[in-house]
Protein backbone atom coordinates (compact mmCIF):
# COMPACT_ATOMS: atom_id res chain seq x y z
CA UNK A 1 0.00 0.00 0.00
CA UNK A 2 1.65 3.47 -0.63
CA UNK A 3 0.20 6.99 -1.21
CA UNK A 4 1.49 9.02 -3.96
CA UNK A 5 1.49 12.86 -4.25
CA UNK A 6 2.32 14.76 -6.99
CA UNK A 7 0.81 18.23 -7.37
CA UNK A 8 0.41 17.50 -11.42
CA UNK A 9 -1.06 14.28 -11.30
CA UNK A 10 -4.14 13.39 -12.30
CA UNK A 11 -4.20 9.94 -10.22
CA UNK A 12 -3.41 10.33 -6.32
CA UNK A 13 -3.31 7.29 -4.48
CA UNK A 14 -4.90 7.78 -0.89
CA UNK A 15 -4.00 4.63 1.34
CA UNK A 16 -1.38 5.92 3.30
CA UNK A 17 -0.14 9.50 4.47
CA UNK A 18 3.21 10.60 3.92
CA UNK A 19 5.69 12.98 6.14
CA UNK A 20 5.53 15.51 4.54
CA UNK A 21 4.37 17.25 0.86
CA UNK A 22 7.01 18.80 -1.23
CA UNK A 23 5.53 21.03 -3.93
CA UNK A 24 6.39 19.56 -7.29
CA UNK A 25 7.98 16.21 -6.15
CA UNK A 26 6.55 12.52 -6.02
CA UNK A 27 7.00 10.89 -2.76
CA UNK A 28 6.09 7.72 -2.29
CA UNK A 29 5.82 5.70 0.82
CA UNK A 30 5.90 1.70 0.92
CA UNK A 31 3.86 -0.56 3.41
CA UNK A 32 4.50 -3.80 3.49
CA UNK A 33 2.17 -6.58 3.74
CA UNK A 34 -0.82 -7.91 1.53
CA UNK A 35 -3.01 -6.82 4.12
CA UNK A 36 -2.85 -2.90 2.83
CA UNK A 37 -4.29 -4.41 -0.42
CA UNK A 38 -7.45 -3.91 0.92
CA UNK A 39 -7.66 -0.31 1.48
CA UNK A 40 -6.53 1.06 -1.19
CA UNK A 41 -8.26 3.14 -3.70
CA UNK A 42 -6.73 4.36 -6.90
CA UNK A 43 -7.38 7.26 -8.24
CA UNK A 44 -8.65 9.53 -5.19
CA UNK A 45 -12.90 10.02 -4.31
CA UNK A 46 -15.23 9.85 -7.61
CA UNK A 47 -15.89 12.71 -9.12
CA UNK A 48 -19.81 12.64 -9.16
CA UNK A 49 -21.99 14.36 -12.38
CA UNK A 50 -24.09 15.86 -9.07
CA UNK A 51 -22.76 17.87 -6.13
CA UNK A 52 -20.82 15.83 -3.67
CA UNK A 53 -22.98 17.43 -1.05
CA UNK A 54 -25.96 19.70 -1.43
CA UNK A 55 -28.63 20.89 0.90
CA UNK A 56 -31.58 21.15 -0.96
CA UNK A 57 -34.59 23.66 0.68
CA UNK A 58 -33.41 22.72 4.05
CA UNK A 59 -34.99 24.25 7.51
CA UNK A 60 -34.48 23.34 10.82
CA UNK A 61 -35.82 24.73 14.12
CA UNK A 62 -35.38 23.83 17.78
CA UNK A 63 -38.76 24.92 19.42
CA UNK A 64 -39.44 27.79 18.33
CA UNK A 65 -36.06 29.03 17.23
CA UNK A 66 -36.13 28.66 13.54
CA UNK A 67 -31.74 28.22 13.23
CA UNK A 68 -32.35 27.46 9.11
CA UNK A 69 -35.14 28.51 7.21
CA UNK A 70 -35.17 27.03 3.42
CA UNK A 71 -31.26 26.77 2.56
CA UNK A 72 -29.58 26.02 -0.05
CA UNK A 73 -25.82 25.08 -1.39
CA UNK A 74 -23.80 22.53 -2.42
CA UNK A 75 -20.16 21.58 -3.27
CA UNK A 76 -18.63 19.50 -6.11
CA UNK A 77 -16.17 16.86 -4.95
CA UNK A 78 -12.56 18.07 -4.25
CA UNK A 79 -13.59 21.53 -3.92
CA UNK A 80 -13.44 23.74 -0.48
CA UNK A 81 -17.27 25.25 0.89
CA UNK A 82 -16.71 27.97 3.53
CA UNK A 83 -20.12 28.33 5.43
CA UNK A 84 -19.76 32.44 7.38
CA UNK A 85 -21.67 33.98 9.52
CA UNK A 86 -22.29 35.69 12.95
CA UNK A 87 -22.41 33.14 15.87
CA UNK A 88 -26.04 30.78 16.56
CA UNK A 89 -26.97 31.39 12.40
CA UNK A 90 -26.78 27.24 11.77
CA UNK A 91 -23.30 26.43 10.68
CA UNK A 92 -22.32 24.31 13.29
CA UNK A 93 -25.79 22.57 13.03
CA UNK A 94 -25.27 22.16 8.96
CA UNK A 95 -22.47 20.44 9.76
CA UNK A 96 -24.27 18.13 12.11
CA UNK A 97 -27.19 17.32 9.99
CA UNK A 98 -24.56 16.04 6.76
CA UNK A 99 -23.27 13.73 9.49
CA UNK A 100 -26.34 12.93 10.57
CA UNK A 101 -26.38 13.81 14.29
CA UNK A 102 -28.95 16.17 13.58
CA UNK A 103 -31.88 15.76 11.01
CA UNK A 104 -33.43 18.19 8.90
CA UNK A 105 -37.40 19.75 9.79
CA UNK A 106 -37.80 19.70 6.06
CA UNK A 107 -35.73 19.94 2.91
CA UNK A 108 -33.22 17.01 1.33
CA UNK A 109 -29.07 16.34 2.01
CA UNK A 110 -27.92 14.49 -0.49
CA UNK A 111 -23.58 13.25 0.26
CA UNK A 112 -21.86 11.19 -2.47
CA UNK A 113 -25.31 11.13 -4.65
CA UNK A 114 -27.22 9.10 -2.14
CA UNK A 115 -30.34 11.22 -0.44
CA UNK A 116 -29.43 10.62 3.17
CA UNK A 117 -32.30 13.04 4.23
CA UNK A 118 -34.40 9.79 5.93
CA UNK A 119 -31.20 7.37 7.20
CA UNK A 120 -31.19 6.01 10.07
CA UNK A 121 -28.24 5.00 11.78
CA UNK A 122 -27.03 1.90 10.55
CA UNK A 123 -27.42 3.46 7.15
CA UNK A 124 -25.45 6.80 8.32
CA UNK A 125 -22.12 4.54 8.93
CA UNK A 126 -21.72 4.00 5.23
CA UNK A 127 -21.70 8.23 5.05
CA UNK A 128 -19.33 8.16 8.05
CA UNK A 129 -16.71 6.49 5.81
CA UNK A 130 -16.81 8.79 3.37
CA UNK A 131 -17.27 11.85 5.40
CA UNK A 132 -15.82 12.84 8.67
CA UNK A 133 -15.44 15.66 10.95
CA UNK A 134 -13.16 17.46 13.03
CA UNK A 135 -14.96 18.97 15.87
CA UNK A 136 -13.92 22.11 17.60
CA UNK A 137 -12.40 20.62 20.69
CA UNK A 138 -11.27 17.73 18.72
CA UNK A 139 -13.32 15.42 20.89
CA UNK A 140 -10.08 13.07 20.94
CA UNK A 141 -9.85 10.18 23.73
CA UNK A 142 -8.37 11.79 26.58
CA UNK A 143 -7.55 8.41 28.15
CA UNK A 144 -5.68 7.31 25.34
CA UNK A 145 -2.49 8.72 23.70
CA UNK A 146 -1.65 11.18 20.69
CA UNK A 147 -0.51 7.82 18.96
CA UNK A 148 -3.61 5.45 20.09
CA UNK A 149 -6.00 8.62 19.09
CA UNK A 150 -4.78 7.94 15.33
CA UNK A 151 -4.65 4.65 15.29
CA UNK A 152 -8.38 4.34 16.61
CA UNK A 153 -10.02 4.18 12.79
CA UNK A 154 -6.93 1.73 11.23
CA UNK A 155 -7.51 -0.60 14.22
CA UNK A 156 -11.40 -0.60 14.02
CA UNK A 157 -10.87 -1.11 10.17
CA UNK A 158 -8.44 -4.80 11.16
CA UNK A 159 -6.79 -4.19 7.61
CA UNK A 160 -3.62 -3.80 9.05
CA UNK A 161 -0.85 -5.18 11.10
CA UNK A 162 0.19 -3.52 14.28
CA UNK A 163 3.61 -2.43 12.82
CA UNK A 164 1.48 -1.34 9.51
CA UNK A 165 -0.67 1.08 11.73
CA UNK A 166 2.65 2.61 13.28
CA UNK A 167 4.12 3.61 10.14
CA UNK A 168 0.30 4.98 9.12
CA UNK A 169 0.27 7.03 12.37
CA UNK A 170 4.02 8.47 12.60
CA UNK A 171 3.51 9.76 8.78
CA UNK A 172 0.08 11.50 9.65
CA UNK A 173 1.97 13.17 12.75
CA UNK A 174 4.69 14.43 10.87
CA UNK A 175 1.95 15.26 8.24
CA UNK A 176 0.29 17.38 10.64
CA UNK A 177 3.17 18.96 12.15
CA UNK A 178 3.29 16.87 15.66
CA UNK A 179 6.19 14.34 14.91
CA UNK A 180 7.02 12.98 18.08
CA UNK A 181 4.39 13.59 19.66
CA UNK A 182 2.42 9.91 19.90
CA UNK A 183 3.13 9.24 23.57
CA UNK A 184 2.01 12.34 25.04
CA UNK A 185 -2.01 12.31 25.99
CA UNK A 186 -4.23 15.08 24.62
CA UNK A 187 -4.27 17.12 27.97
CA UNK A 188 -0.72 18.02 27.36
CA UNK A 189 -1.32 19.24 24.46
CA UNK A 190 -2.27 22.98 22.70
CA UNK A 191 -5.67 23.69 21.25
CA UNK A 192 -4.07 23.93 18.15
CA UNK A 193 -2.22 21.13 18.45
CA UNK A 194 -5.26 19.35 19.59
CA UNK A 195 -6.69 19.79 15.92
CA UNK A 196 -3.62 18.92 14.21
CA UNK A 197 -4.55 15.17 16.06
CA UNK A 198 -7.74 15.75 15.33
CA UNK A 199 -7.37 16.25 11.30
CA UNK A 200 -4.68 13.23 11.57
CA UNK A 201 -6.94 11.10 12.95
CA UNK A 202 -9.86 11.52 10.19
CA UNK A 203 -7.37 11.45 7.67
CA UNK A 204 -6.70 7.70 8.77
CA UNK A 205 -10.00 6.86 8.08
CA UNK A 206 -9.35 7.65 4.81
CA UNK A 207 -12.69 9.74 3.82
CA UNK A 208 -13.72 11.45 0.54
CA UNK A 209 -14.95 14.59 2.19
CA UNK A 210 -13.88 16.21 6.09
CA UNK A 211 -16.31 18.56 7.82
CA UNK A 212 -14.06 21.34 9.83
CA UNK A 213 -15.97 23.10 12.80
CA UNK A 214 -14.20 26.60 13.44
CA UNK A 215 -10.48 24.88 13.03
CA UNK A 216 -9.42 28.55 13.77
CA UNK A 217 -11.40 29.22 16.95
CA UNK A 218 -8.76 30.31 20.21
CA UNK A 219 -5.74 29.49 18.21
CA UNK A 220 -3.09 31.48 17.81
CA UNK A 221 -2.28 33.19 14.32
CA UNK A 222 0.71 31.23 13.90
CA UNK A 223 -1.23 27.94 13.96
CA UNK A 224 -4.35 28.92 12.55
CA UNK A 225 -2.08 29.70 9.30
CA UNK A 226 -0.69 26.35 9.51
CA UNK A 227 -3.90 24.49 9.82
CA UNK A 228 -5.12 26.90 6.70
CA UNK A 229 -1.94 25.57 4.95
CA UNK A 230 -2.79 21.65 5.89
CA UNK A 231 -6.17 22.14 4.85
CA UNK A 232 -5.09 23.46 1.37
CA UNK A 233 -2.39 20.85 1.05
CA UNK A 234 -5.32 18.17 1.53
CA UNK A 235 -7.41 19.44 -0.74
CA UNK A 236 -4.83 20.08 -3.80
CA UNK A 237 -2.78 16.79 -3.32
CA UNK A 238 -4.84 14.48 -1.91
CA UNK A 239 -8.37 15.57 -3.89
CA UNK A 240 -10.45 16.18 -0.75
CA UNK A 241 -13.66 17.63 -0.37
CA UNK A 242 -13.65 20.00 2.33
CA UNK A 243 -16.72 22.11 4.36
CA UNK A 244 -15.22 24.58 6.86
CA UNK A 245 -17.04 27.12 9.44
CA UNK A 246 -15.38 29.86 10.23
CA UNK A 247 -15.95 33.46 11.50
CA UNK A 248 -12.54 33.96 10.17
CA UNK A 249 -13.08 36.23 6.69
CA UNK A 250 -9.15 35.80 6.28
CA UNK A 251 -9.01 32.21 6.35
CA UNK A 252 -12.23 31.70 4.30
CA UNK A 253 -10.68 33.78 1.56
CA UNK A 254 -7.69 31.52 1.39
CA UNK A 255 -9.31 28.82 1.46
CA UNK A 256 -12.75 28.78 -0.21
CA UNK A 257 -13.57 28.02 -3.54
CA UNK A 258 -17.00 28.98 -2.45
CA UNK A 259 -18.70 30.66 -0.14
CA UNK A 260 -22.05 30.25 1.81
CA UNK A 261 -23.44 33.51 4.41
CA UNK A 262 -26.11 32.42 6.75
CA UNK A 263 -27.93 35.52 7.81
CA UNK A 264 -30.98 34.89 10.11
CA UNK A 265 -31.63 31.51 9.06
CA UNK A 266 -31.49 32.36 5.61
CA UNK A 267 -28.33 31.42 3.01
CA UNK A 268 -28.50 34.94 1.42
CA UNK A 269 -25.03 34.48 -0.39
CA UNK A 270 -23.63 31.22 -1.92
CA UNK A 271 -21.13 32.38 -4.52
CA UNK A 272 -17.27 32.35 -5.50
CA UNK A 273 -14.65 34.04 -3.12
CA UNK A 274 -14.34 36.52 -6.37
CA UNK A 275 -18.56 37.35 -5.88
CA UNK A 276 -18.08 37.67 -2.06
CA UNK A 277 -15.28 40.60 -2.27
CA UNK A 278 -17.35 42.12 -5.10
CA UNK A 279 -20.83 42.01 -3.53
CA UNK A 280 -23.42 44.57 -3.28
CA UNK A 281 -25.41 42.77 -0.41
CA UNK A 282 -25.22 44.81 2.36
CA UNK A 283 -25.77 42.87 5.14
CA UNK A 284 -22.23 41.00 3.74
CA UNK A 285 -21.04 44.07 3.34
CA UNK A 286 -21.27 45.08 6.81
CA UNK A 287 -19.89 42.26 7.77
CA UNK A 288 -16.44 41.99 5.91
CA UNK A 289 -16.57 45.83 7.05
CA UNK A 290 -16.13 44.82 10.45
CA UNK A 291 -13.87 41.78 9.65
CA UNK A 292 -11.68 44.42 8.59
CA UNK A 293 -11.88 46.88 11.49
CA UNK A 294 -11.73 43.88 13.84
CA UNK A 295 -8.88 41.74 11.82
CA UNK A 296 -6.25 44.27 10.75
CA UNK A 297 -3.95 43.52 8.16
Amino acid sequence: MSLLLDPEADNVHRSTPVPEILPGTSIEIAVEGPACQASTRPGGPPFHPEPYIAFEHVSKSFGDLRVLDDVSFSIAAGETLCIIGRSGVGKSVSLQQIMGFLKPDSGRITVAGEDITGFNERQMESVRKKVTMVFQNGALFDSLSVGENVAFPLRERKELHEDQIQQVVNGLLEMVGVAGMGHLLPSDLSTGMKRSVAIARALAAQPEAILYDEPTTMVDPLMARRLGDLIQRLKHQLRLTSIVVTHDMRFAERLADHVVFLHEGKGIFFHSVEQMRDTDNETMRQFLRFDAYVLPF
